[in-house]
């Protein structure tokens, strides 16, 4: 019958912790929690963790309040995982899909209004993978621009062209030597005082030194019917290129002449061979699932810390607001223990006050908890000696275990000064409160330093304005 009746309350208990989880992070949590605990991990045996737990919850079943409290963090840190790296595995795929094309290698243009479309692509002849860059322009093109943007149109101009290069005075690849720039409305028509080393689309020829060519530039505003001159000087360099990068330089270029020459079809073909290697194309998309499931982890791991250091500031604040009790708790004693009562009767009394307030909806208060939990100690059948030192070592706190120190000693020696030495106590506790919010109102004034100065310097700034004004 008692462990039926275990097995209820327990059945009970694990009802109240799914409901603070999903039902399947819960699941899965308490299946991991009782793996750990069968193999005998280390992953839940932190005693400090322990230690709190016990503290923060007198009374209750420290392997209860253990499992509720390891379950809720494991569940929350897999839901986190597991949730994250759903998203990770989304974005992967989303990635992987964008960067499919169609089967027969199919771009499409923009409409007449779109600017010039930049795509990166990966070429793949079945040796090896390289980096494509394809600038695909719309089918047409509308002049609606202000003329203002002339002029800085011819200033941008020398770095619209740079391509892949570094400066204009090391040319090694193809300039972008286009009829429009986009964000622009001209058009602009090239002219190279050396064709045969530059020719008028920009693609260099291969020298064995460094020659200066003069770019020449016609910028025309159509819709005003303007048009500027525009000299650009730049320097072709040897290329110094491996054999494979000059073959990818190569493919580069001849797509660009196939989108020069298909600038009037919908789609623009991407080559299914080249040199007689088959090639397979993909976009090159931005893929963020390796940040998602990094910074998944790195929230679990964050939570898994910040939890038990959220319980030990619990418990210190625990501990804060008992020792700020203690002088009231002596006091009640003394009121008490002076009135004719015994040490028990005391205790029972106090318990019996505060129980009847806790229905009417007072704050907890740790203190009177401590004294609630022994009294049921001693209805229990402990020992009134044990469970007056059971409630200062509960506590923590110095002057607790002070207290019941002088108690269990009244039972055993049968001290007859017990009210003298309480009201020792309570005037001992009394100075301490003193000097406490003496300390405290000191800290108080610190901080309202630096408002009081701000406040001055407003003031200052009130009565000197009007003087100069005056002045």
């Amino acid at each position: 019958m008692g462990k039926e009746a275990d097995g209820g309350s327990m059945d009970g208990r694990e009802h109240d912790m799914k409901k603070g989880l999903f039902s399947i992070f819960y699941n899965m949590a308490l299946f991991l929690y009782k793996k750990a605990c069968t193999w005998g991990l280390p992953l839940f045996s932190s005693r400090q963790v322990e230690a709190d737990l016990m503290q923060l919850h007198p009374g209750e079943n420290i392997e209860w309040v253990k499992t509720n409290y390891y379950v809720k963090k494991l569940g929350m840190i897999l839901g986190i995982l597991l949730i994250g790296g759903a998203l990770g595995i989304a974005v992967r795929l989303s990635a992987l899909g964008m960067s499919l094309l169609d089967q027969d290698g199919r771009l499409t243009r923009g409409g007449c209004l779109d600017g010039a479309v930049e795509w990166q692509l990966i070429a793949d002849d079945g040796t090896g993978r390289r980096d494509i860059r394809l600038l695909l322009f719309p089918r047409t093109l509308t002049e609606d621009e202000a003329e203002e943007m002339l002029l800085r149109f011819r200033r941008e101009l020398p770095g619209n062209i740079l391509g892949k290069n570094q400066d204009l005075q090391h040319v090694t690849f193809p300039l972008e030597l286009r009829d429009s720039y986009e964000g622009y409305p001209f058009w602009v028509e090239w002219e190279s005082s050396r064709p045969e080393i530059l020719d008028y689309e920009g693609n260099p020829c291969e020298t064995k030194a460094e020659e200066r060519v003069t770019l020449g530039a016609e910028i025309v505003y159509a819709q005003g019917g303007y048009s500027w001159k525009e000299n650009i000087s730049v320097t072709v360099v040897p290329p110094g290129l491996t054999p494979e990068e000059q073959s990818y330089r190569e493919l580069e270029e001849y797509l660009t002449i196939l989108e020069q020459e298909e600038r009037g079809e919908e789609t623009y073909q991407l080559p299914s061979s080249w040199r007689g290697r088959d090639l397979q194309w993909r976009l090159r998309v931005e893929d963020n699932s390796l940040l998602l499931w990094a910074l998944a982890l790195a929230t679990s791991v964050l939570i898994c810390h910040l939890s038990d250091r959220d319980l030990h500031e619990r418990l210190e604040k625990r501990k804060k607001k008992l020792k700020q009790e203690y002088p009231d708790v002596v006091y009640r004693l003394v009121l008490l223990v002076g009135a004719g009562m015994t040490i028990r009767g005391a205790f029972q009394k106090m318990a019996g006050d505060y129980e009847r307030k806790c229905k009417k909806g007072i704050k907890v208060r740790p203190a009177w908890d401590e004294i609630l939990y022994t009294c049921r100690e001693l209805r229990a059948g402990v020992s009134e000696g044990a469970a007056y030192e059971h409630f200062g070592k509960r506590t923590g706190l110095r002057e607790y275990v002070r207290l019941s120190g002088l108690l269990a000693q009244n039972l055993k020696k049968g001290n007859s000064m017990l009210l003298e030495r309480l009201r020792e106590e309570a005037e001992k506790t009394g100075e301490e409160r003193l000097l406490q919010g003496r300390r405290l109102g000191e800290e108080a004034g610190t901080k309202l330093l630096v408002p009081m100065v701000l406040m001055l310097a407003v003031v200052m700034v009130m009565i000197m304005v009007p003087a100069f004004g005056i002045l």
